[in-house]
């Protein structure tokens, strides 16, 4: 079976490296490959410019996969009265819902419950910031079909939308809807094939050591050996680790923990649970396709060296717990914790508590020329790419034209109508697209590919992660191509055979491909 132009693996990596350590120079060399770094990638590759993306571990390693899965108009900062970044949020939203990703992303019930204490007023306050937030909708010309308008409802709709809500005080509940991505990794690995199927170099464990605005001294993890990468412009699309690389970058930190839970042990079905904590801020319980839910998000500063990958404190899970379990019949025990994760967010400094941090992006020019891109929300991404490429294009007198990606589909993007026809399971096309057909044929032609590993994860997928999709080892696989390892006792069922796997895919001695 050929491989896609869109195929990441150990090969197309061993090309990619020998091409640019052999002297290439390109026209813009980008340095991280979370979501921000993955999409300046497919925007200048997309206008028709040289790139190569830098990325110290893997596709989607730091903050990118640890988001809490939306797609959201920002209701929030409505209820701030930042009405420019709701717009945007909003704008962006319907980009990745229709044509961008919609077989990444979904519509998701969202109740408000409506409790005694709550009074009538907030509640007609909050509705009508819901509607406001509708309107935004409508003007950013995301269909009404795909996300409804929102509505009051009765006591006995919420619970049906919602079992697991306490009954007591109950007096109805607000119903909106927003975007819920099924997975924020495989939004950034989607974004890396697809610049790499337009001709981008992107290569994982090149680990930069130095940055100026022609280009990068970089160290192959794989190897520890040195190389130079040469550019005519730089951006550097590191997230919350950008002044480790710029010194004249100052961010605020903010971390973000999420738990993960069984949706039947938290009484949820298809619709997420906001609980209020203020006016505009809440706690959420998000249902996951796969049977899981997310508890998330607190928001408190982080100070001090930014850690690999964040722990999550047990005083965020007490207060989560508690926060979710106030709007509950049952309250949620630590012992119904599956899982946690946490995420550091690259905000921009600003006076007051973390909550109320700027989500507005900023490109930042240096003294030394690289241009730096920090801020801003998942949602957002396209945006603070084209602005970023914008100011690269603007800084180097490159020969290109405007950004053209809110019309380019992903790798494996179709409209809904062809998703729902795909020959394929669900679970494999919402997380495929149109190439789930050919992952489940690697397990029609080998039954031993067929079988679940871990939770609904086959050995196909493992296989197709190493061929395509850029995993070099067991822990790409188990914890961003599969997400196994949100859950550590399902990463640990499903280690030996994930390691065997990709070992055979490696080495090229599977039988599937």
């Amino acid at each position: 079976m050929p491989e896609p132009r869109t195929a990441l693996n150990a090969a197309r990596r061993a090309a990619d490296l020998a091409a640019l350590a052999g002297g290439e120079v390109v026209d813009l060399l980008v340095v991280g490959g979370g979501v921000t770094g993955a999409g300046v990638a497919l925007d200048a590759a997309a206008r028709g410019l040289s790139v190569a993306l830098l990325e110290a571990q893997d596709l989607a390693h730091g903050t990118s996969r640890w988001s809490s899965k939306l797609v959201h108009g920002g209701l929030r900062y409505l209820a701030k009265g930042d009405v420019g970044l709701v717009r945007e949020s909003a704008v962006e939203r319907g980009v990745l819902m229709t044509t961008t990703a919609p077989h990444l992303t979904r519509a998701l019930p969202q109740l408000i419950p409506l409790h005694r204490p709550t009074t009538g007023r907030d509640a007609a306050l909050t509705l009508s910031g819901l509607l406001a937030g509708d309107a935004l909708r409508r003007s950013a010309g995301t269909p009404s079909a795909l996300l409804p308008r929102p509505r009051r409802v009765s006591a006995p709709e919420a619970l049906a939308l919602v079992p697991g809500l306490r009954r007591d005080g109950l007096r109805g509940g607000l119903l909106s809807f927003d975007g819920q991505l099924v997975d924020d990794a495989r939004l950034v690995v989607a974004l890396a094939r697809t610049a790499a199927g337009l001709g981008a170099r992107v290569l994982t464990r090149a680990r930069v050591t130095a940055l100026t605005g022609t280009g990068a001294a970089v160290t192959d993890a794989l190897t520890d050996s040195p190389f130079e990468v040469r550019a005519r412009a730089v951006v550097n699309a590191t997230g919350v680790w950008a002044g480790t690389l710029v010194d004249e970058v100052t961010l605020r930190p903010s971390r973000g923990t999420h738990l993960v839970l069984d949706a039947r042990a938290a009484g949820l079905t298809g619709s997420a649970l906001m609980v209020p904590i203020s006016l505009g801020r809440y706690a959420l319980l998000l249902p996951q396709p796969d049977g899981r839910a997310y508890l998330g998000l607190t928001d408190e500063p982080v100070d001090g060296p930014i850690p690999d990958v964040p722990t999550v404190p047990q005083s965020d899970v007490d207060l989560l717990l508690d926060v979710a379990g106030s709007a509950l019949a049952t309250p949620l025990r630590r012992a119904d914790v599956l899982g946690s994760f946490a995420g550091l967010r690259p905000l921009l400094p600003a006076t007051g508590r973390s909550a109320d941090l700027s989500r507005h992006h900023a490109v930042l020019t240096s003294r030394g020329g690289v241009i730096t891109v920090v801020g801003g929300k998942l949602t957002t991404y396209r945006r603070m790419a084209a602005d970023a490429v914008d100011r690269a294009i603007a800084h180097a007198g490159l020969n290109a034209g405007p950004s053209t990606t809110a019309t380019l589909p992903l790798v494996g993007a179709a409209p809904r109508t062809v998703l729902s026809t795909l020959d394929a399971p669900g679970h494999l096309v919402e997380r495929y697209g149109t190439e789930a057909p050919v992952v489940h044929a690697l397990g029609e032609l080998d039954p031993d590919l067929a079988a679940p590993i871990a939770h609904r994860t086959t050995a196909a997928e493992v296989v197709w992660a190493v061929r395509n999709e850029g995993a070099l080892t067991a822990a790409d696989v188990l914890e961003r191509r599969t997400r196994l390892a949100l859950v550590p006792a399902d990463a640990e069922a499903a280690a030996p055979a994930v390691t065997s796997l990709v070992d055979r895919a490696l080495a090229g001695l599977t039988s599937a491909v």
